[in-house]
């Protein structure tokens, strides 16, 4: 079994702007994620995969639509690590790796600068997070590994096409923030 699905998430423009409108989202511009898109063809049926990227990311605008492959949770469950609950989140352009040399590269983070965004913690249930400052992120993930200890990645051969759509999308609109909103797969 490979970490890839063979294609892109096949959704609907409609499928998606109607699950949007359902939570309330009126943005020119926002992304939809799906957890266990693929629940039924990847993996074990019927279950949330961890480590596989068998999640849909979709970004909507007035001018665009695109689907791409991603991955919401933890690339590996052990104490303590993060995965963030299906809900409404705000996020802004910003750096993903800050701490690295070179201050990372272009991804999205939450709106509000040290925003802990409700998680559960594998082992401890849910909750807020217990760390000031922690991000979830939507970053780019790597060939063999989701890339993962809680954020949101997109399959690489992917990245670049997405984060560029994001972008140019959010300055195309005029928006700061976009709504990211995540859903667990309904059937």
């Amino acid at each position: 079994m490979g970490i890839i699905p063979q294609a892109k998430p096949a959704i609907t423009r409609e499928k998606a702007e109607e699950i949007l409108r359902a939570k309330g989202v009126t943005d020119a511009v926002a992304l939809l994620a799906v957890r266990g898109y693929y629940r039924d063809t990847m993996g074990v049926p019927g279950a949330n995969d961890i480590g596989i990227y068998d999640d849909a990311l979709i970004l909507v605008s007035p001018l665009f639509f695109g689907t791409y492959n991603a991955n919401t949770d933890p690339s590996r469950l052990r104490a303590g690590v993060a995965t963030l609950l299906p809900g409404l989140y705000r996020y802004r352009k910003g750096n993903h790796g800050i701490s690295r040399p070179g201050g990372g590269y272009p991804a999205l983070r939450p709106a509000t600068r040290g925003e802990a965004l409700p998680v559960a913690r594998h082992g401890e249930g849910e909750g807020r997070s217990k760390r000031d400052g922690v991000a979830i992120n939507i970053h780019r993930g790597s060939r063999g590994s989701t890339s993962s200890e809680g954020c949101q990645t997109v399959y690489p051969e992917q990245w670049g096409t997405f984060i560029a759509a994001v972008y140019s999308q959010m300055e195309r609109f005029s928006q700061t923030e976009i709504p990211y909103l995540l859903v667990d797969f309904a059937g």
